[in-house]
């Protein structure tokens, strides 16, 4: 029986704004079909079907620049909850939380994290700066503004590094070039970064090991995925690249595949889903994330990244360690529904007391 409820399903309009996404000069950028945007935006549909088959109404609407007719959208149709797949508009990522403070202003109940979370965790220092207050494992970093004059005395870290662009998700600018051995690739690499992004680049050290992602549903540690590099050639970084996660067919692509469950022994297990838990708190996370963390060979486990609402696409690593504990992809859609949902019948009841 579907239960009575009025459900808006937001998402952002696709678009570039950069000429390179995957952190690649041109003549590496490769040829493969780009799934990034476009391939979760080719789901929506799909989505609304099984929300539709839980819930009484249920619509789409793509978020862009035209705030006013999202606001109009809320106005008039007033769901009782918003699915929020929101996470850029027009490409800027950093907009991401706006949107999110922008349901808060208007008192509307909507999936996934608020605003302060998604703003603090896309800022990948902050986040760091965050977790090492509590006492959590992280790589050390620092950060590189793109009209910086880079020097040797800057990087006071230990080789080998990586770079990223310290306020972009969806490994958008991490390639193979992203892990650098010495100054001179560095130095290389970020005047690469600065002409295609113009954005800050954090550096940190880079941890040698397995890399592990741990799917967080409603302050549940879902099963634990691994990242297997096998058949990756040996000059290769280990590491999640942009080709990996969206370039079909791509290098990357082809042998960065995640195992869920990962193969880990008891005690290592418990400690990886005790630091992952305790950032995802941290951070303030609410109904779900993932927590990305490099296991060293010392089996120490260091966090590299909280995700705030990750991608739960049906092929992401997010529904495959939802569908690993027995929840299928329309019981994901619908549990992250619901979450919205009892927080507006929560707030309804106390206001009513």
């Amino acid at each position: 029986m579907k239960k009575e409820a009025r459900i808006l399903v937001c998402y952002n309009s696709p678009v570039s704004i950069f000429p390179v996404y995957n952190g690649k000069p041109g003549e590496n950028s490769g040829n493969g079909v780009d799934l990034s945007e476009y391939s979760f935006v080719a789901q929506i549909n799909q989505i609304v079907e099984m929300l539709s088959e839980k819930f009484s109404v249920v619509e789409s609407f793509a978020v862009n620049r035209d705030i006013n007719s999202l606001i109009n959208k809320l106005n008039s149709y007033q769901p009782d909850a918003i699915v929020n797949f929101v996470e850029s508009v027009e490409g800027i990522t950093n907009y991401e939380y706006c949107i999110a403070a922008l349901f808060e202003l208007l008192g509307f109940e909507f999936t996934g994290n608020r605003a302060v979370t998604l703003g603090n965790c896309l800022n990948k220092l902050r986040t760091k700066s965050i977790l090492k207050s509590y006492g959590i494992n992280t790589p050390s970093a620092v950060t590189i503004e793109p009209d910086e004059s880079l020097t040797i005395n800057k990087i006071k870290l230990n080789y080998p590094l990586i770079m990223k662009l310290e306020e972009e998700d969806a490994s958008i600018g991490i390639s193979e070039f992203s892990v650098v051995k010495n100054f001179n690739e560095l130095k290389k690499h970020f005047m690469f970064l600065k002409k295609t992004y113009n954005k800050k680049v954090i550096v940190e050290e880079y941890i040698v090991g397995r890399e592990l992602n741990v799917a967080i549903l409603d302050g549940k540690i879902l099963p634990i995925s691994e990242i297997d590099f096998t058949g990756l050639p040996e000059n290769l970084p280990k590491i999640v690249t942009y080709d990996g996660k969206w370039i079909e067919n791509s290098t990357y692509y082809n042998h960065t595949k995640p195992i869920c469950p990962a193969k880990l022994n008891c005690k290592v297990k418990r400690k990886i889903e005790k630091v992952a838990l305790e950032a995802y708190n941290v951070m303030n996370c609410r109904d779900y994330a993932r927590v990305d963390i490099r296991l060293s060979k010392e089996n120490i486990p260091y966090v590299i990244e909280v995700n705030p609402n990750p991608d739960v696409s049906s092929d992401s690593g997010f529904a495959r360690a939802a569908a690993a504990n027995g929840i299928d992809y329309s019981g994901l859609l619908e549990t992250i529904t619901n979450l919205a949902l009892n927080r507006k019948s929560n707030d309804s009841l106390n206001q009513a007391i």
